[in-house]
């Protein structure tokens, strides 16, 4: 089967690609051609890459003619962020793809209603990037459901793998943060530090979608979260990976505004930050399982110590003063 997968040198597709190739597809990676996968694979001696301008080319409008011409069975699009941009690609494949899928989010969901959110949960999003997911998502479930194209939607949570800085646990990206607690420094956190973050090794959103694309008769016309088998709180975050190091976390516990001027991170990492503890999610993998027979390799912490240890051994995390 020939597979075309959108943005296939990033997070996941450095673990999809491969997967594909192994699994026999005829694979063919479409990319603006400025980044090498994350992980060395003999797969990438193997696939076919095309080097394409999505932005460019949806702007004069032949972007999704571009990739009907490359006449896949299976479209993955891995970096679709504005409902026009996945229309554009729907009409142009409609009626000549067995299967596409969509990489969307867990902040398709807002508010947390109960823990674990499941894929039915009614809790709007908010935030651009989720409301923008969310729509995409809706538009691809009436294509699907009503028999007019044939398309799965994955929506992974923070996703982690070597090379890759993971959500931390002061909610934001910035790798200082693990430095700080590998030398035993002292953090700051949010509220209580009891809001939730849910990780994914990018292996295993690959997973899903393998798992999608194996089984099309369950897969078609739904969504599924791929996500490690628990969220952790801040907190207990905290403790954990102190604990990598040989530390024991130190942690002092503020209202927000207060935290934003204690913190010692950029507005940037803040504003990050704030948005992970308003979504503060906990998402369920038990559709994923039932129907995809999904199994998750890696718990979030095991997912996030891989990653750190890639940031120690690349001198960006630092484990001594100084």
């Amino acid at each position: 089967m020939k597979a075309t997968v959108i943005g296939g040198t990033g997070h996941i597709g450095t673990y999809l690609v491969p997967r594909l190739w192994q699994a026999g597809h005829e694979v063919t990676v479409v990319t603006r051609g400025k980044r090498q996968a994350y992980q060395p694979h003999p797969a990438w001696q193997s696939v076919a890459t095309v080097a394409l301008d999505r932005q460019e080319l949806e702007k004069k409008g032949s972007f999704g003619a571009s990739i009907a011409e490359l006449k896949p069975d299976v479209v993955v699009d891995l970096i679709s962020f504005a409902l026009p941009s996945t229309r554009q690609l729907v009409e142009a494949l409609r009626g000549k793809v067995r299967h596409f899928l969509h990489c969307g989010t867990i902040w398709v969901k807002g508010y947390v209603v109960e823990a674990p959110t499941t894929e039915d949960t009614l809790s709007p999003p908010f935030g651009e990037y989720g409301v923008n997911k969310k729509a995409i998502e809706d538009y691809l479930l009436e294509e699907s459901r009503r028999g007019d194209f044939p398309a799965t939607m994955v929506n992974p949570g923070h996703i982690v793998g070597p090379g890759h800085n993971p959500v931390n646990p002061m909610g934001c990206n910035n790798p200082v943060v693990f430095s700080w607690l590998a030398q035993g420094k002292r953090i700051a956190l949010p509220n209580f530090g009891m809001e939730f973050l849910h990780h994914v090794h990018a292996d295993d959103v690959a997973q899903v979608f393998m798992k999608a694309i194996e089984r099309w008769s369950s897969a078609v016309g739904e969504q599924f979260f791929a996500v490690s088998p628990a969220a952790v709180t801040l907190k207990g975050f905290a403790e954990v990976a102190a604990g990598w190091f040989g530390k024991k976390a130190q942690m002092t516990f503020h209202p927000w505004e207060e935290w934003k001027n204690v913190c010692g991170l950029s507005e940037g990492d803040i504003g990050m930050t704030h948005a992970h503890i308003l979504h503060c999610q906990c998402c369920s993998t038990e559709k994923a399982r039932r129907l995809l027979g999904y199994e998750p390799r890696y718990t979030s912490f095991e997912a996030v110590s891989e990653a750190v240890d890639w940031l120690v051994d690349n001198g960006v995390v630092k484990t001594r003063k100084g």
